[in-house]
């Protein structure tokens, strides 16, 4: 064995190493990417979920944004309030008093109240459905199908389909809008957590219309819209419309519907 050859092939190889390493660090400083310390903390407050409900990419984009001063400090649906207080402190302003929404359900055709039109033994999809005549086999082309389109959204288990129709679990609920881009039938909307008096229907057909199909639509009568004293409802292509901002859950409009689809 040549000992001598050893030897050189060691330090030729120590010596590479040497410079390999110090080329590196040099390469790491000049092209490194500075990022913002309070981008980090504010990461780290973030819950991780990654669901988009935020409008950023991912929890990272949240917390790019946030930093640069482009995103509200309590964007974040599934962290809250708790969540926006502490990246408050971090970025050195007051929190934001958001009211906590939820999603909510425009429909309350069960199976028992709506009518069908034919036995339906299609792909059990509501995107995949509405290409389908008819769109299933409820007779409302309004209302929920029940295929659970939302339900496979949700990453919270927070809605169910019960019934026929999806059900949202308030207290699950953290209003990431996912449930919400899901559905193509618009039937989902975010809502006051609070909000007491809401409108179970989105049918855009006249009352005779709406009856025939289902017992739990409404039917254009407009009762609720003179009971009401804040101008808080109103009528939009022959359904109910709750304007939130006005409602004070007096609970005249509810008591008044004819229909009962108000709860």
């Amino acid at each position: 064995m040549n000992i001598f050859g050893i030897v050189i092939a060691a330090v030729i190889v120590g010596v590479t190493g040497i410079i390999v390493g110090m080329l590196l660090g040099v390469a790491s400083e000049k092209f490194k990417v500075e990022v913002d310390e309070k981008e980090i903390l504010v990461r780290a407050e973030l819950p991780g979920n990654n669901c988009g409900g935020c409008g950023f990419p991912g929890c990272d984009g949240l917390a790019k944004a946030i930093a640069e001063g482009k995103a509200a400090v309590d964007a974040c649906p599934v962290g809250g309030a708790p969540v926006g207080a502490k990246i408050a402190a971090i970025m050195g302003v007051e929190a934001g008093s958001s009211e906590k929404k939820v999603a909510f359900v425009k429909c309350k055709g069960t199976c028992d109240k709506t009518r069908s039109q034919y036995n339906y033994y299609g792909i059990k999809d509501c995107k995949m459905a509405t290409v389908v005549p008819g769109t299933g086999d409820k007779a409302c082309s309004y209302g929920c199908m029940g295929f659970g389109s939302c339900v496979s959204a949700c990453q919270f288990d927070a809605i169910h389909i019960v019934d026929g129709i999806a059900v949202v679990d308030k207290e699950k609920c953290v209003a990431c809008g996912k449930c919400v881009a899901a559905c193509p039938q618009h039937l989902i909307d975010l809502v006051p957590y609070k909000a007491e008096h809401l409108v179970q229907c989105n049918s855009h057909d006249k009352g005779p219309a709406v009856k025939a199909k289902c017992d739990n639509g409404c039917i254009g009568c407009t009762l609720c819209t003179k009971q009401c004293e804040f101008d808080a409802i109103h009528m939009d292509n022959n359904v109910a419309v709750i304007d939130y901002e006005k409602c004070t859950n007096c609970g005249k409009c509810a008591a008044k519907c004819p229909a009962k689809v108000i709860q």
